[in-house]
Parts: structure tokens; sequence; C-alpha cells
């Protein structure tokens, strides 16, 4: 009842796109986005990216622990290359966001919602893209070795979970 006298032309959907009488601190109403970003452009082929970098990380694992030194560094080179993909798409991807559906941080629930989720999750992908590329100068220079390597295996950990929550946001930011 209060919900219908505070804010009458109040529809529940997903995403909210209009904020109707809103305003932001400054008194300024919110920009309303002409679209949504869809779940089958570029957000499924950073998923595909970031799904591929798993699989690269995990054969140089694998490498290292064969002692195999090129099948490492071959590795964590594609995974830091993916890394940095991925990092440059979701780049294009806000640039498109803003653009062409004035989709900012203003735009109400869903534009402040897509960018701080998505934002910290590139935010993350470029300290795990920076530490692996940490762990490949180390591999090159032979810092690890088949029983000692823990820095790596931290790296990797820490990789699996940024794949792993993209996976959660794809379905929840893109796909829903």
């Amino acid at each position: 009842m209060t919900g219908s006298l505070l804010w009458p032309d109040f529809k529940f959907e997903w995403p909210m796109l209009s904020m109707p009488g809103e305003k932001n601190s400054a008194g300024v109403a919110f920009s309303e986005p002409s679209g949504v970003i869809g779940a089958w452009g570029v957000p499924f082929y950073n998923t595909l990216i970031l799904l591929t970098s798993g699989l690269t990380i995990t054969w140089a694992h694998w490498g290292l622990k064969k002692d195999n030194r090129k099948q490492l560094i071959i590795g964590l080179f594609l995974t830091v290359l993916l890394g940095f993909i991925f990092v440059a798409m979701q780049a294009e991807e806000y640039i498109v966001a803003y653009s062409e559906f004035n989709l900012k941080l203003t735009s109400g629930t869903y534009g402040s919602t897509f960018f701080m989720l998505t934002g910290f999750h590139g935010l993350h992908v470029t300290i795990g893209a920076i530490m692996l590329l940490v762990m490949l100068v180390r591999s090159i220079k032979g810092h690890f070795t088949e029983k000692h390597h823990f820095a790596f295996e931290a790296a990797a950990w820490y990789w699996h979970f940024v794949d792993v929550v993209w996976l959660g946001l794809f379905v929840v930011v893109y796909w829903l």
C-alpha cells in the first residue's frame, strides 16, 4: 500500500530501466538507458575467453608438474593474453553501453548494478592477469620447480575463482 503512495508509477520489472520522478542527491533526474546489454554478444565471447583461460592455466600447471617448461610458459602466456583480451573487450562493451544505450552509473538500479558488478570483476581480472604475468616472468627465469611452486598455484587458484565468479555474473547481469 505505501509503495503505491510513494511511487505510483512503479512497475516491478528487471532490469528497471526507468525511475519515475527520482533524482540523485544533486537534484538531477537519473538518465534512462535506451536498452540493456544482451548476453549473446561481447559478454558471451568474454565468457568463452575466460573459460578457455581456465583451460590454459590448468595446462600450464600440468606442464609445471611434469617439469615441461615450454608447456608452462606457453600456457601462462596464453592465459595472460586471454585475460587482457577480456579486459579490452569489457572496455569496448562499456563504450557501447555508454554511447549506444545511454547506460551510466546514474541510470538507476540497472546502471549502477551493471557497472559495479562488471567493473569490480574487470578489476579482479586485471589484477589476476598482472599476477600471472609476474608468474610468467618468474617461470621464464626458472624460479619454479615441479615440487616448489606455491606462488604459481596461488595465482592459478585466484584465476579459477575469477572464472567461476564470471559465470555467476554472466547469468545474473546478462542472461536473466
